[in-house]
């Protein structure tokens, strides 16, 4: 297995700090990510993995712990350099999607190479292939608007990959769709897997999806309670 791309220790997450209602959210979690990984972090409403997943994404800070992310301290980086690596390291895919409403497929894709500064043609070349990818080519002039649920989750996972991040976070990414259609939007994070060699981190409540993975980390109220393997 490749280098160590996410390493969490002690992570810490309180709320309403210094406050009768102080939140104590994520208790000590520690774990490790290896480059090419596909790991799952399993655990029910409320259990803290959207807490969790928004620290690996660098969109909230840890309020104790240390997190190296791609040999990068993400402790000690500033505001602008935790949403430039945000931008270049990390690909979300969210449960709602996330796209931009009044922009089309092609220029959904385009946006986080707009914000890296890709030049226009490149940008637009780049986008193309991904939608082809994803199987969305032929929608890629259609709103969101116009797309069905995984045709949207496919948008999504093709602008997730804009900037070849090292990781792609995947947060409850089937949790809108029917079966069927869930069932394609896995197949992708799989292709991603097996052909890309993208590390893939899938927060799920869903043991079934989990199972698919390599490697399942189970969280409940804020603490890791167990780690095993997966079948994938």
């Amino acid at each position: 297995m490749g280098r160590t791309i996410i390493d969490l220790k002690d992570i810490y997450k309180r709320f309403y700090i210094g406050t009768p209602n102080e939140l104590e959210v994520l208790h000590g979690i520690s774990f490790n990510v290896n480059e090419g990984e596909f790991v799952a972090v399993v655990g029910q409403s409320g259990s803290g993995k959207s807490t969790l997943m928004n620290i690996i994404g660098a969109l909230d800070r840890p309020t104790e712990g240390a997190y190296m992310l791609d040999g990068v301290d993400m402790i000690a980086a500033k505001d602008n350099e935790l949403s430039k690596i945000r931008n270049r390291k990390i690909g979300f895919v969210f449960q709602t999607y996330n796209l931009i409403s009044k922009t089309n497929a092609l220029k959904n894709v385009e946006m986080p190479m707009l914000y890296a500064g890709v030049p226009g043609r490149r940008r637009i070349e780049r986008a193309k292939e991904l939608l082809k990818m994803v199987d969305m080519q032929d929608r890629m002039k259609h709103l969101p608007e116009e797309l069905s649920g995984g045709q949207k989750q496919r948008v999504a996972i093709a602008r997730a990959m804009a900037n070849d991040p090292a990781i792609i976070l995947a947060d409850e990414p089937t949790g809108a769709l029917d079966s069927a259609t869930g069932r394609m939007v896995m197949d992708l994070f799989h292709k991603l897997h097996d052909e890309e060699g993208k590390t893939i981190v899938l927060i799920t409540h869903s043991p079934e999806l989990a199972e698919e993975t390599e490697r399942i980390i189970t969280i409940r109220d804020g603490n890791v309670i167990g780690e095993r393997r997966g079948n994938g």
